[in-house]
């Protein structure tokens, strides 16, 4: 893995707190009290988030509406909260969340031998000789490809992710974006891209398939014996273009507790119960800064197919479209899950009330 530096220490799951197991309904978590967090304050933030001011279900005019609230401390399940006509039951999209799922699953095929992130991927539109043919899969977990994207989720006109999900690109996403020119040399500019996420997705599907694609039916088994069963996420909806490849970039509904789920896998280092699920020091190279500037955003950092820093030095997350997140915070042994429908331009308030959120908690008792 890549060297790794200002990364607060991850913690086991504490002595007698039971590991979540598979329950749909969410009767699976351990819960308790967050005895160190400031109640009044987090009352106040959720009341804020879950209020609906002109009663037409679009919230608070700063961040819009928050569907799911949860938060994990310990390994317990201390807070949640879901607006009327949501609940622990239903099943929420995940958006660029599933980036950082199909992180882990890159992770597992690099346990089993079968990747070496720091070769060239080889799509197929990279032929040898051709300058993209030497892009690593590391290079596309970080964002620094080179590859031309435009992640646009507005302007159809000139947006590459409404193309490639809703238009020319749905039958072969893959395709769609290995197709894109260079535009920057390799490894030299960040660009967030769904585009290089599917590039990856259909990689992953070739390397299982031995050269050829799993079908979906057997790339949905890898994702769920190998991945979800193993933590106990029963919920799990992944959604496929018209080739059968996992739409990586966007698609992978689950409940609000099982997105809390994968982010406990992280917050763990990789491990569940007495098993060590993903390959030793996955997690470190997945919040770990790329060499590659991300922007003088405050709430920006990117690490391998996972952000860095949304609530504060040391923290990092999986971000979805409209507001969703699992954050995880190690100092404080910390997850918090927020579903919503958050519009572009009430982003930047939706991290600053998750900031506010991680701020209300102490370290754990």
């Amino acid at each position: 893995m890549t060297e790794t530096y200002d990364l607060p220490p991850l913690s086991a799951q504490p002595h007698g707190v039971d590991w979540p197991t598979a329950d749909a309904a969410g009767s699976d978590w351990p819960t308790g009290t967050a005895a160190s967090a400031d109640h009044v304050a987090l009352g106040d933030l959720l009341d804020h988030a879950f209020s609906d001011p002109a009663g037409d279900g679009k919230g608070p005019a700063d961040m819009g509406p928050t569907h799911a609230f949860l938060a994990v401390q310990g390994g317990k399940l201390v807070v949640e909260a879901y607006a009327d006509g949501y609940g622990a039951a239903q099943t929420y999209p995940s958006w660029s969340m599933a980036k950082s799922i199909l992180q882990a699953l890159i992770g597992i095929a690099v346990g089993q031998g079968k990747i070496n992130i720091f070769e060239p991927l080889g799509a197929p539109e990279w032929p040898q000789g051709d300058p993209r043919a030497e892009i690593t899969w590391d290079q596309l977990l970080r964002m620094a490809s080179g590859l031309q994207f435009d992640e646009d989720y507005v302007d159809g006109d000139i947006s590459d992710t409404i193309a490639m999900l809703f238009g020319d690109g749905k039958e072969d996403m893959g395709h769609y974006a290995a197709s894109k020119p260079l535009v920057h040399p390799v490894d030299s500019v960040f660009n967030y891209s769904s585009g290089t996420t599917n590039i990856l997705s259909r990689a992953l599907s070739r390397v299982l398939g031995g050269g050829d694609l799993l079908s979906q039916q057997d790339f949905s088994a890898f994702m769920q014996t190998e991945l979800f069963d193993r933590i106990g996420i029963s919920s799990a909806i992944p959604k496929f273009d018209g080739q059968g490849v996992w739409v990586g970039s966007s698609y992978c509904f689950m409940t609000a507790r099982d997105f809390a789920k994968f982010g406990l896998l992280y917050l763990r280092g990789g491990w569940w119960r007495d098993e060590q699920i993903l390959p030793n020091g996955w997690a470190d190279y997945a919040r770990t800064q790329s060499k590659v500037p991300t922007g003088a955003d405050e709430f920006q950092g990117y690490g391998a197919h996972w952000w860095r820093e949304i609530a504060g030095p040391g923290t990092w997350s999986a971000n979805g479209y409209g507001g969703q997140y699992i954050v995880l915070v190690p100092e404080k042994d910390l997850i918090l899950v927020r579903h919503g429908d958050s519009h572009e331009a009430q982003g930047e308030e939706v991290k600053r009330w998750i900031r506010k959120a991680a701020d209300c908690f102490g370290a754990p008792a």
